[in-house]
């Protein structure tokens, strides 16, 4: 499994820019058409909402990448 660490900086960051700010993605668009076909897990759940808020200490899994995010 290939684990990424983002920083972040800020209270959140929606799911679909966090998927483009890592590099998964080339935009916040086709990060959210990643969302909407069901692929990504946030805290080992489902999640469906493409710009579901993601805040420091949340995991993200696609697939085989993990990405683990923490504060600035």
């Amino acid at each position: 499994m290939q684990k990424l660490d983002f920083s972040l900086e800020g209270e959140f960051v929606e799911l679909n820019q966090l998927l483009k700010l890592v590099g998964l993605c080339e935009s916040g668009g086709a990060g959210k058409q990643i969302v909407a076909s069901g692929d990504v897990n946030v805290d080992g759940q489902q999640e469906l909402r493409k710009t579901a808020k993601i805040r420091a200490g949340q995991v993200v899994q696609l697939g085989d990448i993990e990405i683990t995010v923490t504060a600035a």
